[in-house]
């Protein structure tokens, strides 16, 4: 696997205003344009956690994700910004943020208007399942269009157990089903969990996962925590590994929803 690339904050170009934490659209020491997700918003470090881990092991899994980098941002670029929210949320995020290759052009996926193949929809099923993904829904299918291909954004919100007070001391939470995936937009066409199932966890080994929870910064792993980084990453490992333990019930609850 590669390793994610640094990028530094040049320009703060625009807020996308979906959702409560305000990411935006930036510009980079690489001319590139990225969507930042800010750790000063909403939940802090744990939301970059999740958007990391996830979005690394989705594309481990072989599913199409925007790059991810982590992304520099200096305290500077609050000086010239004149809505007070903004003003404060580029303060508050000042030092190592993550980010997500723009794709400029895209358009939101519509279950309406918009078709998948079973295999595919199946996969990133499964996929939601096992990272216990709450945001994927009709209402915020958190999927794009872009040059007639499907990409997987925004999953802050996956991972939602290490919320939970006491989560890394848990020892049979990674065995629980996910009841919410009866509201996955895709649902309907995931005809083939049980065939794509074997494959998908095959990809996902324990060195594959070990490198994923390794790229985790120590700072944002021990904010508003007393556990350390090597505590916590053990935590995250272990909870991924055991969840692809067979029997697998987040694939059975899968195939009772539909």
């Amino acid at each position: 696997m590669q390793p994610l690339r640094t990028i530094r904050v040049t320009r703060y170009v625009t807020p996308l205003r979906e959702g409560g934490s305000l990411p935006a659209i930036v510009e980079a020491d690489d001319d590139g344009l990225y969507v930042l997700k800010f750790r000063g918003a909403g939940q802090g470090a744990r939301a970059l956690i999740a958007e990391l881990v996830s979005g690394e092991i989705a594309r481990a899994a072989g599913l199409p994700v925007p790059e991810l980098v982590f992304a520099e941002l200096e305290e500077e670029l609050a000086r010239t910004e004149p809505d007070p929210e903004i003003h404060a949320l580029i303060r508050d995020s000042a030092g190592l943020n993550l980010a997500l290759d723009y794709l400029p052009g895209s358009v939101t996926f519509d279950p309406a208007v918009h078709k998948l193949p079973a295999e595919l929809a199946s996969q990133i099923v499964w996929l939601d399942a096992y990272l216990t993904n709450v945001d994927r829904t009709a209402r915020n299918t958190n999927m794009l269009l872009w040059h007639r291909r499907l990409w997987l954004i925004d999953h802050g919100a996956t991972l939602y157990f290490h919320h939970m007070p006491g989560w890394e001391s848990a020892p049979t939470r990674a065995r629980e089903p996910f009841a919410l995936l009866q509201n996955h937009v895709l649902l309907p066409l995931a005809s083939r969990l049980e065939d794509i199932d074997e494959a998908m966890t095959a990809a996902l080994t324990e060195g594959v996962l070990g490198t994923i929870v390794e790229r985790v910064p120590d700072g944002w792993l021990e904010e508003r925590t007393t556990s350390s980084a090597g505590e916590l990453r053990a935590a995250y490992l272990r909870y991924l590994t055991d969840r692809l333990a067979s029997p697998r019930a987040f694939v059975e609850e899968g195939v009772r929803a539909r």
